[in-house]
Parts: structure tokens; C-alpha cells; sequence
């Protein structure tokens, strides 16, 4: 028996120095990768059609970078799937409208249809209806292009820019990134402009029959009595549109521009995301801006900024946005859970560059319902002020608290009335709109993305509700309590959480299960403990976690290729929020992450586990598998060493 007690005791100290020194490497591997003024950055990649966009708006200018193109076709080409198109997220299935971009920015690179890459994308788009059956959105670069009639994308007149508040559609009714693409978008819509395409280039191989003889480009997505309206009301003004008077016309676009120009966002672009800011480009050059004008220089360099960095051996490709304050939000959250002291100053470097771009002086689109608010988030990225995260807030004000809750409390008192006044009517929180929930909107012909709107999710209420929560607020506050109840009813019939900005049930119900653990819920209530048996179900032989962008489609919902290292630390520190930390298979998760960590300090991760649009626009974040693991093995380490059952901080 004195001999079992030894062994074991020999065989828990390995294990504790195994962990020690995986984190410590994981902590050298995450502060090498910090700048010199206390930021983080890592890439973010989407898919084929970020990068396709790019090589076209070069085509629509006739200002080609041939390297640049040269770099960015050879990434499109190796992400080509074995289908023989182009999926929306690593492993994923055929995308018809993503593989149209890619096909088409490939030949305007100049790849011959007749190469084998080249036949094979083009027989599977063809084998799912052609490029006449894709979204709206690449209909709309078609008929930029050319290769599609405009009568094939649905009627947006920019006269709606016109249209008061009170009205059925308006601006402010659809979501910040829709709102920063469409607006732009309306311009050249009215303009109708023809991309310069200097080689000429024709996809008319894409086509099951000739585009200008295709009739039925615009059909009711939803399948419901509002897409039918909208769809009469669609073919309504495409009779009416060449009526409308053209001093009205002209007063749109100036509305427009005004509107844009209000919010160009110097060289960080208009909403900081790279449709929008193409949009803009596009929209400049058709109005005949000097090319030295310094909004359409602004705007160009925004786009350019979104490149990643050509290095040796490795693809170039643009990236969607740029992510500073969420990285570096999470990057500190990870590096304080290992408690090193040594790093504190390190921290503080990283905690003051979040903390100089607090928005307090910028009332924003958001500020339209909630103008007696006073403005107090951050953005998503370096400069984005009209439009401030919900998400990041939380996240910023959580470690700002975490760090120094003395030296930076007037900032997170900032930040935290702003996310209090931004509560939507549920009791929930979206990322950047309160009560955007106009859903009959979804059924409009330009909404067959499925991303026109704003509404309350999950994954950000619980990061509110853990904000509100680790400042003291708890079950008695009643907006908290109202946001507890929102989280209650949003649980799904097996027990997790829909996530909605992260891949995907994983990622809600850990957001949850953290927010109810420190806001004082009783963890071992019935709901919880099927969340849990649930997170259990989902393990893997190999001791982690892993999902599938597919599980966004219901009959997919279960689809797991391969586990991945940040929904593994997901699932670990969820389990670990219901107090849970000695279960077999937190340890086996603890274990899977040791046992894939890369010589550097860090874990490879292939896999999207982000989304911007479920079904739509998926995210591999490059700095996921870097910080939320050492955040996890270091909060096991912690509540081993110190006996506790569960987390005291929200997230």
C-alpha cells in the first residue's frame, strides 16, 4: 500500500513538471509574439473569396500588382477542395458562390479553363447549376464583370438611403457590416459600372445556358409569403426604378456619400472590413475621384492593409478584418491565468495600449436607440469608432479589472455603463446593435446570405453577464437577471448553447457555463448538469474536443472531422466551470493538449473554429490555438494547486 502511495505520488510529479513546463513554453511562445507597444495581432483567414475579391478590384481598376497577384492565385489554388471547388471553411464541403469567385479570379490571373485545376472547378460548379444559381453577392460582381445581365441581382435603389426611420427598411434596421457594405454598394448599383477587366476576360464555361437568356435569377430563399412579397415588390421596381427622377437620384448619392464619408475610418476603412472598403473603392473610382484625393488613397491603403505578409514559402492572402483588441484581449487573458509574475509589466504594457482605445468621445450608429448612453467600448480592430464590440468590451474590461481594478477602474466603469445601456429588450446583447431584430427583413431578395441582421446571441450575453458578474454585480441585479433568463430559454434540447460567433456548441455553452459560474448560479441544477453530460458526449477518443463548421446545418449538427486545440481548451475550462475539475476527461483533454504542443510552444490548428456568418462567412482566428490552450492548462494548474473547485474570474 506505502508503495502504491509512492508511485503515485512519482507519477503526479512528472505529470505536474510535464505541465509546468508546457506552459512555460506556450507563455515564451505567446509574449514573443507581442509588439513592441503592447498589442497582439495574429492573422485571420476566410476563404476563397476574400482573396478572389482582391484579385478582381484590381481587374475593376486596371491596377494589377503582378506579385501580389501572383502570391494570392497560388493560395486560391492550393486551398482548391477535392470536389474540385472551393469550400467556406478548411475541410469543408462545395460552395457554389465561393467557387465562382475563385474561378473567376483565376482566370482573370490568367490560368487556362482547359488546366486541370481549371476543369475541375468548373464541371462541379456545373454540376450544381451553374454561376447563374449563386448568391446575390456574386451576382453582383458578375454583372460588374459583365458576365451576368444586372436584371440577375435584385433591385436596391439608392433612393432607399432616403427613406425615414419609420419605414419597413431602412439603414439602421440592418446589421453594422451590412449596413458599411450595403451603403457603398447602393452607389455603384445606381451606376451600374463595368469593370475595366484589361485581359478581357468571359466565364460564359460557367453557365448552363447563356446568362442573358437565363430567366429566373431571383427566387423566394425562404420559401415564405414575406419572400413572395418581396419578390413582387422586387419585379415592381424594376419597372418603376427608370422613372424615378434623377434630381432624387442625385440627392441619394450625395446622401451616401456623406454618410460614408462621415465614417471612412482613415486608413483603417469604412467599418474596417474588407467588403465595405472595396465597396468604397469601387465607388470613388466610378465617381471620378482624383486618384490623389486623399479619401480614395485612404481608402485604397485600407485594402491593402488587409494583405497578409509575403514570407518565404508561404501563401499570401487577404484577410477579411484585423483583429488587435480581440487578440489582445484573450492573449492577457491567457498569460495572467498562468499567474506569473514576472510577466505582470509585459501585461500592463498591453493592458495600457487597450485602454488608449477606449471610444469615449464618438457616439456611434448604436448611439440611434440609446442616445442618452455615453459611448464607452472598443472595436474590433485598431480604429473602427462608429462602430465599438460588445464582445471586445466585455473581453478588454474583464482583464483591465483583472490586472488593476484600481488603475484602470474609471475605464472599465466606462465600459461597463456602455454595456448595460446596450441590453436589448430579451435580456441579451448583440454584437453591435440593441433590439436589431427585424427578421422579416431576412426575407428580402438581397438577403439570401442570411446576414443581413444583429440580434441577441448567446456567446456574447454570457460574455456580458460574466463581465457584469466578476464587478460584483450578481442574481439580484435585475438586468442580470434578466440576461440569466435569456441564457436559460436559449438552451438547446440537448443541453448546450448555440454558438454564434464561435465554432460552434463548444464555444457557447463554455461562453454559459462561465457566465452562470460566476454570477453565482447553483452548478449542479438539472440544466447544467445535462450541458455537461452533453460536453462529455462530445469527446473524442483522443481526449479532446473538436466541431465542424458543417454543424451549422441541422443535419449536420454532430459532424466532428478532428479534435482541435482551442475547442478542446473550451471544453476543458467549461467542464471546469461547473467544478469539475478532476473528471477523467478534464484530465484527458489536459492531456491531449500536452501531447500536441509544437516544438515552438504552440498548436497547429488547420481548422476554422470562428464563424462571421453561419453557412455564409467562416474564421480560422490563427491566434486561437495559441492562447486558449495555455489559458486552459493554466487554469487546471491553478485550481489543482490552490484545491478549488471552480474559476473566479468570467471567462
Amino acid at each position: 500500500m506505502h508503495g502504491q502511495q509512492n508511485n503515485h505520488q512519482v507519477r503526479y510529479t512528472k505529470f505536474d513538471i510535464q505541465l509546468d513546463q508546457v506552459i512555460n513554453k506556450a507563455r515564451h511562445y505567446l509574449k514573443q509574439k507581442q509588439h513592441s507597444d503592447g498589442h497582439w495581432l495574429y492573422e485571420l483567414e476566410a476563404d476563397a473569396t476574400i482573396p478572389a475579391e482582391y484579385i478582381m478590384l484590381e481587374h475593376f481598376l486596371d491596377e494589377i500588382d503582378q506579385e501580389t497577384e501572383k502570391r494570392l492565385a497560388n493560395y486560391l489554388r492550393n486551398i482548391q477542395g477535392m470536389h474540385g471547388g472551393w469550400p467556406l471553411f478548411y475541410g469543408g464541403d462545395f460552395d457554389l458562390s465561393a467557387s465562382v469567385k475563385a474561378y473567376l479570379a483565376l482566370r482573370l490571373v490568367g490560368d487556362d479553363p482547359n488546366e486541370a485545376h481549371m476543369k475541375k472547378a468548373r464541371l462541379a460548379i456545373l454540376e450544381h447549376g451553374g454561376a447563374a444559381s449563386s448568391n446575390v453577392f456574386t451576382r453582383i460582381a458578375l454583372a460588374i464583370f459583365g458576365q451576368v445581365p444586372w436584371r440577375a441581382v435584385p433591385s436596391m435603389p439608392v433612393e432607399v438611403i432616403l427613406l425615414p426611420r419609420w419605414f419597413p427598411f431602412h439603414i439602421s434596421k440592418i446589421a453594422y457590416w451590412s449596413r458599411t457594405v450595403v451603403v457603398p454598394l447602393l452607389v455603384l448599383m445606381a451606376l451600374k459600372p463595368r469593370a475595366r477587366n484589361p485581359r478581357r476576360v468571359k466565364i460564359d464555361e460557367l453557365f448552363l445556358q447563356a446568362p442573358h437568356k437565363h430567366k429566373k435569377y431571383l427566387t423566394n430563399v425562404t420559401g415564405s409569403w414575406w419572400g413572395s412579397f418581396f419578390l413582387f415588390i422586387d419585379k415592381c421596381l424594376k419597372i418603376v426604378e427608370p422613372f424615378f427622377p434623377k434630381i432624387l437620384r442625385k440627392k441619394a448619392i450625395n446622401k451616401c456619400i456623406k454618410w460614408i464619408t462621415e465614417r471612412l475610418n482613415g486608413e483603417d476603412g469604412l467599418g474596417a472590413i474588407f467588403p465595405a472598403m472595396a465597396n468604397v473603392v469601387m465607388m470613388m473610382d466610378q465617381l471620378d475621384y482624383p486618384k490623389n484625393h486623399p479619401d480614395f488613397v485612404n481608402a485604397k491603403e485600407a485594402v491593402l492593409k488587409l494583405l497578409t505578409i509575403p514570407e518565404e514559402g508561404k501563401d499570401q492572402y487577404c484577410q477579411p478584418c484585423l483583429s488587435p483588441v480581440w487578440d489582445t484581449g484573450l492573449a492577457l487573458h491567457a498569460l495572467a491565468e498562468t499567474g506569473e509574475v514576472s510577466d505582470y509589466n509585459l501585461m500592463l504594457k498591453g493592458a495600457d495600449w487597450l485602454k488608449d482605445r477606449q471610444i469615449t468621445d464618438l457616439y456611434g450608429d448604436w448611439s440611434l436607440k440609446r442616445p442618452h448612453v455615453k459611448p464607452g467600448g472598443w472595436a474590433f480592430q485598431y480604429n473602427n469608432p462608429h462602430y465599438p464590440d460588445v464582445d471586445d468590451t466585455a473581453v478588454v474590461a474583464m482583464i483591465l479589472n483583472r490586472l488593476d481594478s484600481k488603475l484602470y477602474h474609471p475605464v472599465v466603469e466606462r465600459a461597463k455603463d456602455w454595456i448595460l445601456g446596450m441590453q436589448s429588450k430579451n435580456g441579451g446583447w448583440g454584437a453591435f446593435d440593441i433590439d436589431n431584430t427585424y427578421y422579416y427583413l431576412n426575407n428580402i431578395p438581397f438577403a439570401d446570405h442570411g446576414a443581413l441582421l444583429d440580434p441577441p446571441t448567446v456567446d456574447v450575453s454570457a460574455r456580458c453577464v460574466s463581465m457584469l458578474a466578476q464587478l460584483g454585480y450578481g442574481l439580484k441585479d435585475k438586468k442580470v437577471r434578466k440576461a440569466v433568463e435569456y441564457l436559460k430559454s436559449e438552451q438547446e434540447e440537448d443541453g448546450s448553447w448555440f454558438g454564434r460567433w464561435g465554432t460552434n456548441y463548444i464555444y457557447g455553452t463554455w461562453s454559459v457555463l462561465c457566465a452562470l459560474n460566476i454570477v453565482g448560479e447553483d452548478m449542479n441544477k438539472p440544466y447544467i448538469k445535462k450541458s455537461v453530460a452533453w460536453l462529455l458526449s462530445r469527446q473524442n477518443e483522443d481526449g479532446g474536443w473538436g466541431e465542424d463548421g458543417g454543424t451549422y446545418w441541422l443535419e449536420k449538427r454532430f459532424v466532428c472531422k478532428a479534435s482541435t486545440a482551442s475547442q478542446t481548451a473550451w471544453a476543458v475550462m467549461a467542464l471546469m466551470a461547473c467544478g469539475h475539475v478532476d473528471y477523467p476527461e478534464v484530465i484527458k483533454g489536459i492531456n491531449y493538449l500536452i501531447r500536441n504542443q509544437t516544438p515552438e510552444g504552440g498548436w497547429e490548428e488547420k481548422w476554422f473554429t470562428a464563424v462571421g456568418f453561419p453557412r455564409v462567412f467562416y474564421l480560422r482566428y490563427h491566434g486561437y490555438s495559441q492562447y486558449f490552450p495555455l489559458w486552459a492548462l493554466a487554469r487546471y494548474r491553478t485550481l489543482q494547486k490552490t484545491n478549488s473547485k471552480k474559476p473566479m474570474y468570467g471567462m
